[in-house]
């Protein structure tokens, strides 16, 4: 059980990961550089599974990734509310169920490292905050001043 400012500091903390993790996907370039690179770790550990070559539509849906996650996280890093650590873990046992359906495809097995983020940060996001913390600094958090 986590108290409102541990959960805040998670939801921060996984706005990081995200952001850290997910800016490489925002511009054809940056994708470009990061999809040689886990090309290359995925043929030098003869990981099973492919990562093939990005046609342009391929590398427009990853940009568009790219660009909504990081937007998404740094909301989250400057104003972690606990409603945006509920959200953020229900899109990540959604990002998870995709990773793994693509895994159970032939997806390069270098996914099976974000499938685990995914899922640890889903299961810390979900798990419950106390309420005698999280009632008396609920509205605070928000911005929102209590009416009479």
């Amino acid at each position: 059980m986590w108290t409102s400012t541990q959960y805040r500091n998670v939801v921060r903390g996984s706005a990081w990961y995200d952001l850290i993790v997910t800016a490489a996907f925002a511009t054809p370039w940056s994708f470009a550089a990061l999809h040689g690179f886990l090309t290359a770790l995925s043929q030098t550990l003869s990981l099973p599974g492919e990562l093939p070559a990005f046609e342009p539509v391929h590398m427009l849906m990853a940009n568009l990734l790219g660009s909504v996650v990081c937007v998404w996280a740094v909301l989250r890093i400057r104003d972690p509310q606990a409603l945006y650590g509920r959200y953020d873990a229900v899109a990540r046992f959604l990002f998870a169920a995709w990773q793994a359906y693509a895994l159970a495809h032939g997806a390069s097995s270098t996914l099976l490292v974000f499938l685990v983020f995914e899922l640890a940060w889903g299961i810390a996001q979900v798990l419950p905050v106390s309420k005698s913390s999280r009632a008396g600094s609920l509205p605070q958090e928000r911005g929102v001043t209590p009416h009479s």
